[in-house]
């Protein structure tokens, strides 16, 4: 090995292939060759070999690495960076995209930088960066005044929105309403949030729907990239309309939500002989409770069939209640009916004793003789 001082070596042409750096060779391991003439040989070079095991300024690997990530990454603007905005962004960034965000009541300053993202307090200085991708996560219930206050004007014509509520008829409409024409629109909704998604997004459903998406290649492409985002963390991906969304939604998230809220409103308590369907229940109040009244009230609140769905829940419960009341009233009326039956021939059993005394007292007035079998039942009763 070379000493890690300068070194000199004459060599005449051509230089042996051993000496020459192999292609497979990593860049920082080559070693500085630098060719100058020798005035004493005309006909050779001098190698001058410096610092063999040093790190080179320029790695090309390095480089070309870095520039096909800045292609393949997006700009993505977050509006409302609460817990489940900080929870997908923690994902873009590990994806190498750009996260900036903007939070319309508190400051997430602290939290942005955290995760690696840029945060805006004002939306005008925010929307001058000119996101690919602005992505709505604000309340259901503030959605409409958000879009009305946002500076618009300050974005490129071709921005993308994506909204990620839990509802999709609501915010369609709205960014329908609000968005100028040249805006792409996707409505999404990942079924899932920072409990249930933990651990990993593997097999986890995410919902999307494109809304409007100008047939242009480079728009296209855009909003592949940001599918992929959840595709590659293996969410099954599932394509449907905001309409079939809500529609399912109210049947199964609404359900959950009203189920894990009555369960906690009940005071339901872990037990040291629960069974596994009791500790299922134990984690759904875990998870329902850890959202807000107000997502709740806004799935309530903007999904037309939860009305439906919370009446069926309601009708299906009082259908049990009879059901369990109905079988203890026939147990009930059966026994009432037996003791009624029971005092029914006790009545009459006195009725035809009685009519048999009197009789007898007939007879004995006028002189006759008792029925033999009279005065025993008569003392046996």
């Amino acid at each position: 090995m070379l000493p890690s001082s300068t070194a000199h070596c004459r060599l005449a042409p051509p230089f042996p292939r051993r000496l020459l750096p192999s292609a497979s060779e990593p860049l920082r391991r080559r070693p500085l060759i630098l060719l100058r003439r020798s005035s004493s040989y005309p006909d050779r070079r001098r190698l001058l070999v410096r610092a063999i095991d040093a790190a080179q300024p320029y790695d090309l690997e390095a480089s070309l690495a870095l520039r096909h990530l800045r292609s393949n990454s997006l700009k993505i603007a977050v509006i409302g960076f609460g817990n489940f905005a900080q929870f997908l962004a923690k994902t873009f960034v590990a994806h190498g995209h750009d996260v900036l965000a903007h939070s319309m009541q508190s400051d997430r300053s602290s939290a942005a930088a955290y995760l690696g993202v840029q945060y805006f307090p004002d939306p005008n200085d925010l929307f001058e960066q000119h996101p690919d991708v602005v992505l709505l996560s604000t309340s259901i219930l503030s959605t409409p005044q958000v879009l009305s206050v946002l500076p618009l004007h300050r974005l490129r014509r071709s921005t993308l929105f994506v909204d990620v509520l839990s509802v999709k008829e609501f915010p369609k409409h709205l960014m329908l309403k609000y968005l100028p024409r040249e805006f792409d629109i996707l409505c999404t909704h990942p079924m899932f949030g920072p409990e249930s998604g933990k651990d990993s997004w593997v097999g986890l459903n995410f919902m999307y729907d494109k809304v409007r998406l100008w047939e242009e290649d480079e728009r296209i492409e855009r909003c592949e990239k940001f599918l992929n985002i959840f595709s590659a963390e293996g969410c099954r991906m599932v394509e449907m309309s905001c309409a079939d969304h809500d529609k399912y939604a109210a049947g199964s998230q609404f359900i959950t939500h009203t189920v894990g809220r009555v369960l906690e409103k009940f005071g339901l308590e872990e037990s040291p002989i629960g069974t596994k369907g009791y500790e299922k229940l134990i984690d759904l109040v875990e998870n329902t409770k850890g959202d807000s009244f107000e997502l709740y009230y806004g799935l309530f609140l903007y999904n037309k069939n939860a009305m439906e769905q919370l009446e069926r829940l309601d009708l299906a419960f009082e259908s049990v209640k009879k059901a369990l009341f109905g079988r203890l009233h026939e147990i009930y009326r059966e026994q009432l009916l037996e003791d009624a039956g029971d005092g029914i021939r006790r009545t009459m059993h006195r009725a035809e004793q009685n009519r048999r005394r009197e009789v007898a007292q007939k007879l004995l007035h006028n002189g006759g003789q008792t029925p033999p079998n009279l005065s025993s039942e008569t003392k046996a009763w």
